[in-house]
């Protein structure tokens, strides 16, 4: 087996499978004012999760993306969900 110049941590994966998700809302501080929504991901059976602070409407248009793809992932260095492939040449 080739040694490897750095081992591999948890920290070093980049991009990981989504395997559930939560959606809150937050009350805002201030009667009148929007609230704000968090989308906590849970990545790779738990092995990393992130939450992402969302305004109403992109919750709206996230939640319709989770739930039509089957396989997301999500590059946790540049915080960027990904959803569904494509095979080359078309579907």
């Amino acid at each position: 087996m080739p040694r490897l110049k750095q081992p591999i941590t948890d920290d070093s994966i980049k991009v990981r499978q989504l395997t559930h998700y939560q959606f809150s809302w937050i009350a805002p501080d201030e009667p009148g004012s929007d609230g704000a929504y968090t989308l906590q991901l849970v990545l790779d059976e738990g092995a990393w999760e992130e939450v992402l602070t969302l305004s109403g409407e992109d919750a709206d248009n996230l939640q319709d993306l989770l739930v039509t793809q089957d396989v997301i992932h999500y590059d946790v260095e540049r915080r960027v969900l990904m959803f569904g492939t494509t095979k080359v040449g078309g579907p």
